[in-house]
């Protein structure tokens, strides 16, 4: 009898597969790669047309010998690594350092991990697809460049152990101009005024909004605006001038994408990108299932793509005719529209057998895996299913020249939601009153009047990068959680509440990233690489060329970026604090959360306390200094040097001048400063520095 041997990645999944192959199958896992560029040195040839140079990583070579005993056991070998890029690349480096030249091997590959996929990819095996293989080296080759060649200028400026990467170095720009818009941002007032209306006989006020008058949609800047209205609306009569009934739809959501999977486990269950992708991993590769056995139960989930198999998609009609009614199954399949490539070799990400819905295996999972299948199961049996429908009611309300309204929807067809609802979709539900009509009698009761703030852009969190890292272009599903996970291991950014802060050090990293690598962190240059990766996966493009065109540029910029930091010499800030162990001047220095003090006697004297730069403005509270403070996780803000007796703190600049009309701290809001007293509201242009 013939011997096969099958290669996968994880010993989990060898597990998976091994369970639905027979005795004359041997499945063994490589642990992930087996071959990378050398750690000590770049690791590629540019003298021999920028060949790379591989090594064996380092504690594989065991395991390495171990595959090589299976090997010359098996009559055929499968390379049934993930279906990507990445995957094709660890089936090609096993190829080598296998040595399976001499040897009848193929390439399999299977989106889900069923019995009936991996068996399927049997009778399909093929050749390693170098395509994919050249744009897989042509990345790494391409991040390789950028990381050895421009960390090593990071430790001469900032300090040893810091990191630049080329899609790294992108999301952090993107954080840190966020956090400039938010800084630079001036509030402007605006009012909002609701009538409170008795209708009839009806125990239930009608609540309308000012809109504005006939002619269209009036803004109110001020109290003053505000109260005219008032004066001029309190004794008119309240008069319904029209109600509209209508009817609107709620499109049925397309299933995950590793992207829109991100975002919505951030969301809903509060899960990191990496948590998500770890949990999402063990569900795939197979979990034990009581009368299953041990099955993947999500298909591949690093994809770009919304499609899904026909079996699938039958499967899961017939699901929904059986369970939820015929009424409720959609009549055809949207596709997400898109201008660039996905790699639509995928499919969604899905549960491999819609009928194990997720209450029937809660017992099989843990709290975590239980919740993101939940959300997985949920949300493709919802992208088979009709459009929620709601009927819509408008209310237009006059009261001399002056228009108020008031709208309500109500759901009349639950379609998809009565399976799924985003957390985005989460609305408050609002009736209007069911006698209401064109006659009916309004009395007005009380008018409501509010003031509001212009709010600054949100911070970004994990889910909200994830989408933008997308949109641009930049980046693929593999790379959007090891991004994220780096920048904030690096403590260029500290997540706080969701949210993510740069931190000092992210800032002087943005900063020189900006200044002498601009096409680095340039975000149509980043999105143009991935579109030329795409096209050396589609073997349009060939991957050296990409290489060969990156480097130059990039070389130069390093090469001008040497000799202007020649220029500087980087010396440590002598300050007046004296080490109360040895009596020297301590000296500023950079540490993973920013600048600290430090006994420049080291190694004999390791005294260190921390660094508290005054900004030679007083306190408004105690009249003491303000000096720069950080949270725990790296983030800045300006508080009192006296803190905790004095609690006063600001995330903004505080600036020398005081407030003209209130005598309150000015805050440096970009080219403007601004009253910290928001009743104040004075705003002027700051003198150019």
């Amino acid at each position: 009898m013939a011997k096969y041997l099958v290669i996968v990645e994880s010993p989990a999944k060898a597990t998976t597969i091994k369970k639905f192959l027979g005795k004359n199958y041997e499945v063994v896992a490589s642990n992930g790669h087996v071959r990378d560029f050398p750690k000590s040195q770049m690791g590629i040839d540019f003298e021999k047309n920028f060949e790379p140079k591989y090594i064996t990583i380092r504690g594989k070579g065991e395991l390495l010998a171990k595959l090589r005993k299976e090997v010359k056991k098996a009559d055929k070998v499968y390379l049934a690594t993930d279906p990507d890029r990445e995957g094709e690349a660890i089936s090609w480096h096993l190829s080598k350092s296998l040595k399976l030249e001499d040897k009848k091997y193929s390439r399999i590959t299977f989106n889900e991990i069923t019995k009936t996929a991996v068996k399927s990819s049997l009778k399909q095996a093929r050749d390693i697809d170098m395509d994919m293989v050249d744009s897989q080296q042509a990345r790494r080759m391409v991040d390789r460049m950028v990381g050895y060649s421009i960390s090593p200028l990071l430790w001469a400026k900032v300090k040893r152990g810091l990191s630049a990467g080329r899609v790294q170095s992108v999301a952090l720009r993107l954080i840190c101009d966020r956090e400039e818009e938010i800084n630079a941002f001036i509030p402007e007032e605006y009012w909002s005024l609701e009538a409170v209306l008795k209708v009839d006989k009806e125990k239930k006020p009608l609540v309308a909004k000012f809109y504005g008058d006939k002619n269209g949609k009036i803004a109110i800047n001020s109290e003053k605006q505000v109260n005219g209205i008032i004066q001029q609306i309190e004794k008119e009569k309240f008069e319904i001038s029209n109600i509209k009934v209508g009817e609107r739809t709620k499109k049925a959501p397309l299933p995950f994408t590793t992207s829109t999977l991100q975002q919505e486990a951030s969301k809903s269950l509060n899960f990191a990108t990496q948590k998500t992708m770890r949990i999402a991993q063990q569900l795939y590769e197979g979990v034990e299932i009581k009368g299953h056995g041990t099955i993947g139960l999500i298909t591949y989930l690093r994809t770009d793509s919304t499609r899904v198999s026909e079996e699938a998609d039958d499967a899961a009609r017939t699901f929904i005719k059986e369970n939820y009614g015929e009424q409720f199954v959609s009549e055809k399949l949207e596709e997400k529209a898109t201008k660039k490539k996905i790699q639509d070799a995928h499919e969604a990400i899905r549960p491999t057998y819609v009928d194990l819905t997720p209450t029937k295996i809660k017992e099989e999972l843990s709290r975590d895996q239980f919740r993101l299948y939940q959300l997985i199961w949920k949300r493709f049996v919802a992208s088979r299913m009709q459009n929620a429908k709601y009927e819509t009611t408008s209310i237009k309300i006059d009261v001399g020249e002056y228009r108020f309204t008031s709208a309500a929807s109500k759901v009349i067809f639950e379609g998809f939601m009565s399976v799924y609802v985003s957390e985005d979709d989460k609305e408050e539900k609002s009736t209007i009153l069911k006698s209401i009509s064109e006659d009916s009698k309004l009395k007005l009761e009380e008018l409501l009047p509010g003031q509001h703030f212009t709010q600054p852009p949100a911070h970004f969190t994990e889910a909200s990068l994830v989408k933008t890292l997308e949109e641009l272009g930049i980046g693929r599903p593999s790379t959007y959680a090891p991004t994220i996970s780096t920048i904030i291991a690096r403590r260029y950014v500290a997540k706080e509440n969701k949210n993510l802060y740069v931190t000092e050090i992210g800032e002087v990293v943005n900063g020189i990233m900006k200044e002498s690598f601009s096409s680095i962190v340039d975000f149509h240059f980043t999105a143009n690489l991935e579109a030329l990766l795409d096209c050396v996966e589609d073997g349009t493009v060939a991957w050296k060329t990409v290489v060969s065109n990156f480097y130059p540029d990039l070389d130069e910029a390093v090469s001008k970026a040497q000799e202007e930091l020649e220029k500087i010499e980087i010396q440590d800030e002598v300050t007046e604090v004296i080490c109360e162990e040895c009596g020297r001047n301590m000296v500023v220095k950079y540490g993973p959360h920013g600048k600290f003090l430090a006994c420049p006697g080291f190694p004999d004297c390791r005294n260190t306390k921390p660094y508290l730069e005054k900004i030679d403005v007083e306190c408004p509270k105690c009249g003491k200094d303000i000096v720069i403070r950080k949270t725990k996780k790296g983030r800045r803000y300006f508080g009192c040097e006296a803190n905790p007796e004095c609690d006063f703190m600001t995330w903004q600049k505080p600036s020398k001048e005081k407030c003209p009309e209130c005598a309150g701290v000015l805050l440096e809001k970009g080219s403007k400063l601004m009253c910290i007293n928001e009743n104040c509201g004075f705003i002027k242009n700051a003198k150019e520095k």
